[in-house]
């Protein structure tokens, strides 16, 4: 996988996500690290789910292939 220097990230993040990552800092008074945790949180907690589903779902009979929820 393919790193985004700082730089980048922080200019992706003023041009497409000013706002949400505004609200989710006041969110959390002003707390960047809670703020950060609280993503990081969701973030694996997603990505449980996303695994579990993809145990239910199994192979595709069509395809013969596994979803993944990795990126590639």
């Amino acid at each position: 996988m393919e790193t985004v220097r700082p730089q980048i990230a922080e200019t992706l993040a003023e041009e497409t996500l000013r706002e949400e990552v505004d609200a989710v800092v006041a969110f959390h008074d002003g707390n960047v690290r809670a703020a950060i945790t609280t993503l990081l949180l969701d973030c694996r907690h997603l990505r449980l789910q996303l695994a579990l589903t993809e145990e239910m779902t199994g192979r595709s009979p069509a395809a013969g292939s596994r979803a993944t929820y990795r990126r590639s």
